[in-house]
């Protein structure tokens, strides 16, 4: 499925085909700690274009020139209704479901512009899928999270560690920025990320990742050069 047909897919089930995609860093203790950042104080945030989006099963490109790249499982929540300034105890209200998302980095365009937006932001750095499960049908407060590289298990963690949850996050984003039918929000990712490891871990073309979440499915993409 190609970036348009995923975006027409949205627009029939949300009404939009450009969604707000809104990213949480550092929102697992662990992944703090090896990233060696302080803790949050409240949710870190960050934004893409629709242009990262991709499905399962879609291939995601490495730029040229954009050195070491990384894949971050994650739990995405998709957005069901027009939301501002809502209340955590209200947040399942705005909830459509829950999906998987790969939070690709190229880290050092992301580190060396001192902001993440660039290295964050390249076509196909967001891998979504394989579906949508409706927010009656699962409970994210204990899920878990994990990435394979070429079956290698990577990442392995519980939802149950985010230092900020599910209806936190909705709650905050949402006292700033309106949140549409379709947008998505990304809870962040756990320890065991390529780049922070030694030896560091880049993907490499011809490398199949798989994100999983629980109860969900499990997103895959194979990894090309541009």
């Amino acid at each position: 499925m190609s970036n348009e047909t995923l975006r027409d897919e949205w627009a029939k089930r949300y009404g939009s085909s450009q969604p707000k995609i809104i990213c949480v860093g550092l929102n697992y203790a662990d992944h703090t700690d090896e990233s060696g950042f302080e803790a949050p104080k409240a949710p870190l945030l960050f934004g893409r274009f629709a242009n990262t989006l991709c499905a399962s099963g879609d291939a995601i490109v490495l730029p040229r020139g954009g050195g070491h790249v990384d894949a971050e499982a994650e739990l995405a929540v998709v957005i069901g209704e027009r939301a501002h300034a809502v209340e955590a105890e209200d947040a399942g209200r705005v909830i459509a479901g829950y999906t998987c998302a790969n939070d690709v980095s190229a880290r050092e365009v992301q580190f060396g512009d001192g902001q993440w937006f660039r290295g964050k932001g390249f076509d196909t750095f967001c891998p979504v899928g394989p579906q949508v499960v409706a927010f009656d049908d699962l409970d994210p407060s204990d899920l878990r999270v994990q990435q394979r590289l070429n079956g290698e298990l990577i990442q392995d963690a519980r939802t149950s560690a985010l230092i900020f949850k599910v209806p936190e996050l909705v709650a905050y984003v949402s006292q700033a920025i309106t949140l549409e039918p379709g947008d998505i929000i990304l809870t962040g990712t756990p320890v065991g990320v390529g780049y922070f490891r030694d030896p560091k871990l880049p993907l490499r073309a011809g490398d199949i990742i798989e994100v999983e979440v629980e109860g969900i499915g499990v997103l895959r993409n194979e990894v090309r050069d541009a």
